[in-house]
């Protein structure tokens, strides 16, 4: 399962490992990023996001989680360089 190259960091695919966060300044707990990705992100009792893990390899759901939160609340970065997977730069 790859990273389709228009959504995400032309650099990012399979084998890739990324660094999930979640900015909880932001987050309004919609939990559509745990309707997207279950396994990836879970609400905590104040109802706002945390990643599962904060190191994965790259995921088509964590991408189609942070690309479908309402306020843009997840960022994904490569892990080894620290470049932006999502949201892209513009």
């Amino acid at each position: 399962m790859g990273v389709p190259p228009a959504r995400a960091n032309p650099g990012a695919g399979t084998g890739d490992r990324w660094h999930v966060q979640v900015d909880r300044a932001v987050c309004i707990g919609s939990a559509t990023c745990v309707h997207h990705a279950p396994s990836a992100f879970r609400l905590d009792p104040a109802r706002q996001s945390r990643p599962t893990a904060d190191r994965t390899d790259a995921d088509e759901h964590i991408l189609t989680a942070a690309e479908n939160c309402p306020v843009e609340a997840i960022v994904i970065t490569l892990l080894d360089s620290g470049e932006p997977v999502f949201p892209p730069e513009e």
